[in-house]
């Protein structure tokens, strides 16, 4: 009986990437959080690994989230799916993981300057052009 308790304890001290990022609101979905792992566009402590791995505090995260990719640090457990404020005191995200999404999110503002969307769709004759370009270069 007291082997239970013991088990029951760790058990709770542990828990899976894919839960733990489900829970801290990086993705989604539990199953969208495992794709993501499974992919390699998570890294735990600066390698791949698989959505059963274990969490321990102060491990280092690397993740994409859209456009973004985030380095975190694990401040805290949970199984469950938190409220936002909540969920982002169990991770402290590294300084320069923040100046770098920083920099990306001003190119891609600077960017959209530079190639703006046309309003409407080209037209019939537009796209024959437009083809004859991409075929020259």
């Amino acid at each position: 009986m007291t082997q239970q308790a013991g088990t029951a304890s760790s058990a709770q001290s542990t828990i899976r990437l894919d839960k733990w990022l489900w829970g801290c609101r990086f993705y989604k979905t539990r199953g969208l959080a495992k794709d993501m792992i499974e992919g390699g566009k998570v890294h735990y402590n600066g390698q791949r690994c698989k959505p059963s791995k274990q969490v321990e505090l102060g491990a280092t995260i690397k993740l994409a989230q859209g456009s973004d990719e985030k380095t975190v640090i694990v401040c805290g457990l949970t199984d469950k799916r938190l409220a936002a404020p909540l969920a982002q005191q169990l991770y402290q995200e590294t300084p320069e993981s923040v100046e770098l999404r920083a920099k990306r999110a001003e190119l891609r503002k600077t960017n959209s300057l530079f190639a703006p969307h046309p309003e409407t769709k080209p037209d019939k004759k537009e796209r024959r052009q437009l083809l004859l370009l991409k075929s020259q270069q």
